[in-house]
């Protein structure tokens, strides 16, 4: 088990509106439609008695299904937000499927008739299901193992238990495949953060907004949720109570169809890539795509299928010759082509460095014999001036696919700490800036980002590695005046594809001006005050590392 010795903080769970407790269960009913049997609001009880409640879809003919089970804390139940409204460019809509899907999650209108059984769950405290409403807690990753065994073993199971679905879907399903339940026996992940700390509520050390949405916008809990904003003021780096939060990847066994994206930068890039690379399956695939994620997940169903149907019914079909690696490289917004490889990341990876260069704004291969600087202004945050970028362009077609890192040596003139904010874009031939979707909903994304809070830049040399730089986030180390130190970036997974006369432009700015607002980051103000400087050539080595991989 996860260690436990720090005291949780809760809320009470309102409204956004300001209607009220929201956390009220529509009691037992059952209807047929759409060829199924629709179970609501079926009670199911924990080890320690507390029951939370489950939805379940199954075809009507009498038989044993297996089930794909859903677990996610947004709301089961007809009345539930359309939550994709709040993102208009992000291409899904509750319009766009029938009335029993769920955010997020299968729609059993497209799996009963294939003869699943759905199953989605109201976590312990989320809506009407009784207990605290926590977010990947240990308590939460039991529950999802009782709830996994009493499925494998209802009169209308087949013994065979998925799960399926994105973001928290996905998250859960590492949580809970990492407990090996003995009736689960596959899992289908599609873009989930698997480190609770770097890839949701701090990146690079900077603390996200996105965590205002747990509890709030889209989690209602029955009575108190954990207060996930006061946890991440209380634990600004990273302890045990982060680490109760992370699943011990490398115990996952289970067959793992895993969907990450190259578009989902500030989220579930960089977690579900890591999950695929450390978990322990002997079974697994992974599948990179650059698009908007629910499109990408609904678009996909058929495959989804087809790798249930060999691990929950044993049937003999295309999945054994899928490529251990499928990924999209991009060229510009959802223009690239897929390639089956056999490993991530891809063992042919030729990892090259581009030096900076202050005096011009450029990148070289070769690194410049005189030390120069760059400057910028970070007083006003709202200055889209501030920052310091630099070009290479490409002489011959050259693709970038995996692990970039930054190394720069910095200096904070008028503070003790740096918010160093890092986006790597694609420009094309005329010198217009190639756009990307990103981040769930939006059309004007870069190729990458990469973030650091310099007091955070101490590495964990363990599990660092030249390409990905990892930090250890358990202490701040402030700056002292005039010192200049080296630190390390990491770059989250991309693949792009640039064209002789195409550039790549690194942007370093002191303030979040390329993220959608639900993404931006509530940096400390006092981080960023008065000027950074960028120390590049002679003795400061600073740099890109990029991953260029041979032409065939």
């Amino acid at each position: 088990m996860d260690k436990t010795d720090f005291e949780l903080r809760f809320t009470r769970g309102k409204h956004p509106s300001g209607g009220g407790y929201v956390g009220l269960r529509p009691g037992y009913r059952v209807d047929e439609k759409l060829g199924m049997v629709c179970e609501y609001d079926v009670p199911v009880p924990m080890r320690d008695g507390v029951k939370i409640y489950v939805n379940i879809f199954r075809p009507k003919a009498e038989g044993k299904y297996p089930v794909v089970l859903a677990w996610a804390p947004y709301g089961k139940h007809e009345g539930a937000d359309d939550y994709y409204a709040m993102l208009p460019g992000c291409g899904g809509s509750k319009a766009l499927h029938s009335e029993y899907a769920r955010f997020e999650g299968p729609d059993p209108a497209d799996w009963c008739p294939y003869g699943f059984i759905i199953v989605y769950v109201d976590p312990r405290g989320a809506w009407g299901s009784e207990g605290d409403l926590t977010f990947m807690s240990p308590q939460e990753q039991l529950d999802g193992y009782d709830v996994v065994e009493w499925a494998g073993t209802q009169a209308w199971s087949n013994g065979k238990v998925g799960m399926n679905g994105v973001s928290y879907l996905g998250w859960s399903q590492w949580k809970i495949a990492a407990m090996n339940p003995p009736h689960l026996a596959a899992i289908n992940p599609w873009e989930g953060v698997s480190d609770f700390y770097r890839e949701l509520v701090f990146h690079g050390g900077i603390r996200s907004n996105f965590t205002a949405m747990f509890p709030g916008t889209m989690c209602r809990p029955r009575k108190r949720a954990e207060d996930l904003l006061a946890m991440a003021k209380e634990h600004p780096l990273f302890d045990d109570y982060w680490a109760s939060k992370n699943a011990d990847l490398s115990k996952i066994t289970v067959p793992a169809f895993v969907v990450a994206s190259w578009s989902d930068h500030g989220l579930h890039t960089r977690g579900t890539f890591e999950g695929f690379k450390k978990i322990s399956s002997k079974e697994k695939w992974l599948r990179v795509h650059g698009r908007k994620k629910w499109v990408d997940y609904y678009d996909h169903v058929d495959m989804q299928r087809q790798f249930f149907d060999r691990f929950l019914k044993g049937i003999d079909n295309e999945v054994k010759y899928w490529p251990a690696v499928n990924l999209e490289v991009r060229q510009k917004y959802n223009v690239g082509n897929y390639r089956a490889e056999n490993e991530w990341p891809l063992a042919r990876t030729n990892y090259t460095k581009l030096f900076l260069s202050s005096s011009n704004s450029s990148m070289s291969t070769s690194p410049s014999t005189k030390a120069e600087q760059s400057r910028y202004s970070v007083d006003d945050l709202n200055d889209k001036t501030q920052n310091a970028f630099f070009e290479f362009d490409f002489k011959e077609r050259t693709e970038l696919t995996g692990y970039s890192k930054l190394k720069l040596w910095v200096e904070a003139v008028g503070s003790d700490d740096m918010d160093l904010f890092v986006v790597f874009d694609k420009f094309d031939r005329t010198g217009d800036r190639v756009p990307f979707p990103s981040q769930s909903g939006f059309d004007h994304g870069p190729v990458a980002y990469g973030w650091l809070r310099v007091s955070h830049r101490e590495l964990d040399e363990e599990r660092s590695t030249p390409q990905q730089p990892v930090l250890k986030h358990q202490r701040e180390i402030k700056l002292s005046p005039g010192e200049i130190v080296p630190v390390e970036i990491e770059l989250w997974p991309a693949s792009v594809l640039f064209e002789p006369g195409e550039t790549l432009r690194v942007t370093v700015l002191g303030s979040d001006l390329h993220a959608h607002e639900a993404w931006k980051h509530t940096a400390v103000r006092t981080a960023n005050r008065g000027m950074h400087v960028i120390h590049t050539g002679g003795k400061f080595d600073s740099h890109v590392l990029v991953p260029v991989i041979p032409a065939d």
